[in-house]
């Protein structure tokens, strides 16, 4: 699997939002595509959490200029607590939620998340799971299976790692290929290069592969063209 550099350049994704924003929507006329945004609040991403609500919230942005596309919050903290909003497609109610989240110290939650996404595709299908965090402490091959499923559904995963934990990085990889999605690092240096990225997994949802793919052949390579490489039929292992 091809896999990204640790520290994607903002440089070689420059521009890469406004390019974002400009795909054509695949599914107008259709009904909207839907895509589960996912995170960690546990305390750890505290000290950038600021920083992340606000590249989080371009990618938002970002998604309503892709257009077609509802997006719904889910995150984890503390002592097995998890939530989920609804699916809005409005910036300001999406940005509202996330201002209201806050960190508190507990256990990762990652498996949850995955659960999560397979029943919310079961009720109605979602085009993707994104999810952001730094760190994995649970059972790795529980993640495999729940990764299987997400696959069988259709539904990949975008992981993003914050930091260079090699535990979670590891299970994020796994992840992602068993979805048949896509693995990316970032760290405190490269917001942007996080905001372009989910900015195209927003694309991606709104208009499928093709509109990625298109994206990534005017792009001319870079990050934006490995994340494609990554995607396809799920992966075993």
């Amino acid at each position: 699997m091809s896999k990204l550099p640790t520290r994607p350049s903002s440089g070689a994704v420059a521009d890469f939002l406004a390019k974002a924003k400009s795909l054509p929507v695949l599914r107008a006329g259709g009904p909207a595509g839907r895509l589960v945004f996912a995170l960690d609040a546990t305390a750890s991403r505290e000290p950038l959490w600021e920083q992340a609500r606000a590249v989080q919230g371009e990618m938002f942005a970002a998604a309503q200029g892709a257009g077609g596309l509802e997006i719904q919050l889910a995150w984890y903290r503390g002592l097995g607590e998890f939530h989920a909003s609804p699916f809005v497609s409005r910036t300001e109610e999406l940005l509202a939620r996330m201002r209201e989240v806050t960190c508190a110290a507990g256990e990762t939650q990652v498996a949850r998340v995955l659960a999560h996404g397979a029943g919310e595709t079961r009720r109605r299908r979602i085009g993707a799971l994104v999810f952001v965090g730094d760190a994995m402490e649970e059972n790795v091959d529980a993640l495999a299976a729940r990764a299987g499923e997400l696959g069988i559904l259709g539904v990949p995963c975008f992981m993003f790692l914050e930091g260079a934990d090699p535990v979670a990085r590891a299970a994020f990889e796994r992840v992602a290929r068993l979805s048949g999605g896509a693995f990316a690092p970032f760290d405190a240096s490269s917001p942007r290069a996080l905001r372009d990225l989910l900015a195209a997994v927003a694309a991606f949802a709104a208009g499928g592969r093709a509109a990625l793919e298109d994206l990534s052949r005017r792009r001319g390579g870079g990050p934006v063209a490995l994340l494609a490489s990554q995607l396809g039929r799920p992966r075993g292992g």
